[in-house]
């Protein structure tokens, strides 16, 4: 089927008045392509100076700080996180924690649960001792090797 002249500049038009790059028409015995004016952009605008700016007021010197103490390393035996996932203290959240400051523990007495992957890791304790401090909440994110509690 050809296109009559008329059809053509429809296209044609087309193209020009909705600012198309190109319209293609096929058919089973022809093929007809119309390509609309290409617009080359506009060259980018240059890019602003930098503005100096002056210093109005004079540099403060900051007041000087007493050095603050460094912390002490503490005193015990820290247990830390065997995997990553979330700190939990008892066994539901309706249970006692398995153990509190003060609490006594011996070797392998369960002490948390760390819940990694959806599963539920008992912790046991490594040492025998007093719970003297516990570093997280629960439910707190904990990392890999990062220090929970402290049992001297």
């Amino acid at each position: 089927m050809a296109y009559t002249i008329e059809e053509i500049k429809s296209l044609a038009e087309m193209v020009s008045k909705l600012k198309l790059g190109k319209i293609a028409v096929k058919t089973k015995d022809c093929e007809l392509i119309i390509e609309g004016r290409k617009c080359i952009a506009p060259p980018p605008a240059p890019a602003p100076a930098p503005v100096s700016m002056t210093n109005v007021m004079p540099a403060i010197p900051a007041p000087e700080k007493p050095c603050e103490p460094v912390p002490e390393k503490p005193s015990g035996n820290v247990v830390k996180s065997p995997v990553v996932g979330t700190y939990y203290s008892a066994p539901a959240p309706d249970k006692d924690p398995f153990v509190k400051v003060g609490s006594t523990v011996k070797k392998g007495d369960v002490i948390m649960i760390i819940e990694s992957m959806k599963l539920m890791n008992e912790i046991q304790s490594e040492f025998d001792g007093t719970v003297k401090e516990i570093l997280v909440r629960n439910g707190d994110a904990v990392e890999y090797d990062q220090p929970i509690m402290i049992i001297e």
